[in-house]
């Protein structure tokens, strides 16, 4: 399955999550201001993920968003996530993204998920890695199924 991780990173804790679900996929991670709408056409899965900036996903990742049309997406198993502070509040950018791949037809295959930074300079706190690692494996498992 062509896998693709997308990603956009202000501080290094969402390249960290993203890298580490390629890896597990065996996928590439990109950032995302490397990227065009239609390098997804060649893709069977994509992940994508942003921090959340201003209750938002990046304005890079939003900026990617923008572009896409249906034709580059209609095909695609999308998964989303998001890195954020642990707050009793918060915004969301997981879910803006998975709604934009849903609106242009593509198929959400797993729940969107959050991972936690210490604050708003980074740091993962402990255990999302490996959160990271196992949400991947179930992502893999879905396509198995």
């Amino acid at each position: 399955m062509r896998t693709l991780v997308i990603y956009d990173s202000n501080h290094g804790s969402t390249k960290i999550i993203a890298e580490n679900i390629a890896e597990r996929l065996d996928a590439k991670a990109k950032f995302v201001s490397n990227c065009l709408p239609g390098d997804l056409k060649a893709l069977d899965l994509l992940i994508i993920g942003s921090p959340i900036i201003g209750w938002r996903p990046s304005e890079k990742m939003s900026a990617f968003l923008g572009q896409l049309k249906a034709d580059d997406v209609k095909h695609l198993k999308v998964a989303t996530f998001d890195t954020r502070v642990k707050l009793f509040i918060h915004g969301d950018a997981m879910e803006k993204i998975a709604r934009i791949f849903s609106n242009l037809g593509a198929s959400t295959i797993v729940e969107s998920m959050p991972f936690y930074v210490k604050g708003q300079q980074g740091g993962l706190l402990r255990g999302e890695i490996e959160k990271a690692v196992k949400w991947a494996d179930s992502i893999k498992n879905r396509i198995k199924n």
